[in-house]
């Protein structure tokens, strides 16, 4: 015997075939659309699902069996006849037509108030382009997007870019020195990194292909070597009990002492270079914190030094560098929101952005991490891409930081081209982009 609701089911079913111009193959597969949504959002994994926009005559036959649909996961099934205009969608998305909102809990109520902040910015006339992307963040979020999927919607949708628009090819940090020879050889001999080129003011090595590292002479060079070196640099590797004892027998002063802990999310030691920059020899491992971070790690191929120790050619597979803020969290959203960079590591008090597939920035809070905030640094954060001249016309349009006085600035002898901005904590941000030259034949080919 057929059920009560199986009945009424069947006859809304009958009903729709009769008066719907849309066949029974569609509306089954719109129906499949509520009940995978329904069960991300009774899972937790989205906060607000949308259906397919539809026509009011065609939402009026769905939405009952819509709705009953999602009962099954304990979804509430609202009509929405106007749905909000953000910048994420055309405008013209919905026009005419219904959703659905499928939510748990109180989600229409946030919903409802992006719509009631919108209104009262256009009502205002504050509705400009800043507070235009934010009721679409705001709305992104609400959808459960990641703010990567926001800024590629947003790129879509209107003029904001990211950096990562505009094809980043490599990481790389400036660490400045009194005696650039000594820094140089103990990068090259020591540590065994690949000397890529020297020009006269800096000498450029290899970690990765997508992690570089410029030791640049300090009497030539934007920082001072005096200022605070406030700044680490984490050396990626499996190998920690090799490099360790490779480099106490080498006599590389020690920081902080190897102590591998069972379980934990990390493992390392902390040695000192020449001048008293931090080296962080690391090993991220499978753990809850780095569950999005692993597989990059994991994928990378390793890059060798030329250092042998234990039969072993030892190696790095990625590189971060950390930098320390008085405030992480402006900064998570500057990392995310303006350069577009991926969290792939969240500790708390820090974060960890992936840039390439070998090179992360890490911000840190630096009440708990090596070094405290300092104004100066001796430290300047850059980063190598292919289209430098569409990132610095944005920028320069748009202001979403503050830039240094002088613009380009084009090496004389045409190996690169390059400009340079504050970030929040007012750490150098440079960008750069190398040309064919011959002083560039080892760098060239990582940027193809």
């Amino acid at each position: 015997m057929i059920s009560r609701s199986k009945s009424i089911s069947l006859f809304l079913i009958s009903c729709y075939l009769i008066f719907s111009c849309t066949s029974l193959e569609n509306m089954e597969r719109e129906l499949g659309v509520v009940s995978t949504f329904s069960e991300l959002v009774n899972a937790g994994v989205k906060v607000l699902a949308l259906s397919s926009p539809m026509t009011p005559a065609e939402m009026e036959r769905f939405y009952p069996l819509a709705k009953e649909e999602a009962a099954k996961y304990g979804v509430s099934a609202v009509r929405e006849a106007d749905l909000i205009k953000t910048a994420l969608f055309p405008e013209d998305i919905a026009e005419g037509k219904e959703v659905l909102l499928l939510f748990q809990g109180n989600t229409k109520y946030a919903y409802d108030q992006i719509k009631a902040d919108q209104a009262a910015l256009i009502k205002e006339n504050a509705y400009d382009e800043s507070a235009q992307i934010e009721i679409a963040r705001r709305f992104g979020r609400l959808l459960s997007y990641t703010p990567r999927k926001i800024n590629r919607l947003l790129a879509e949708n209107t003029d904001y870019r990211t950096l990562d628009d505009f094809n980043i090819q490599a990481t790389n940090v400036f660490l400045y020195y009194k005696d650039l020879k000594k820094a140089t050889d103990f990068y090259t001999q020591t540590l065994g990194l690949e000397l890529l080129t020297t020009y006269d003011n800096a000498s450029i090595l290899k970690i990765t292909d997508e992690a570089l590292l410029v030791l640049v002479d300090a009497a030539k060079g934007m920082h001072s070597a005096d200022e605070p070196k406030t700044v680490a640099l984490a050396l990626l590797t499996d190998q920690l009990p090799e490099w360790y004892d490779y480099l106490q027998k080498e006599g590389v002063p020690i920081k902080y002492t190897y102590k591998p802990k069972e379980g934990g999310p990390h493992d390392g030691f902390v040695a000192i270079d020449p001048e008293g920059y931090l080296l962080e020899f690391e090993l991220f491992k499978q753990h809850k914190e780095n569950e999005d971070f692993v597989p990059y790690l994991e994928q990378n191929e390793p890059t060798n030094t030329k250092v042998t120790y234990g039969g072993k050619t030892l190696n790095f597979h990625g590189a971060i560098t950390w930098l320390y803020y008085q405030d992480v969290l402006a900064m998570q959203d500057f990392s995310e929101d303006i350069m577009g960079f991926e969290l792939v590591a969240d500790q708390g008090w820090t974060k960890i952005y992936r840039v390439t597939d070998s090179g992360f920035i890490g911000l840190v809070d630096e009440r708990r991490g090596m070094h405290k905030f300092s104004k100066e640094k001796a430290v300047t954060v850059s980063f190598i891409l292919e289209d430098l001249d569409g990132w610095y016309d944005y920028v320069n349009r748009k202001k979403p930081f503050e830039l240094r006085d002088g613009g380009f600035e084009e090496e004389p002898d045409g190996r690169y081209k390059a400009f340079v901005g504050y970030d929040l904590g007012q750490y150098y941000y440079e960008f750069d982009k190398f040309f064919d030259h011959p002083d560039n034949e080892k760098l060239m080919p990582l940027f193809k």
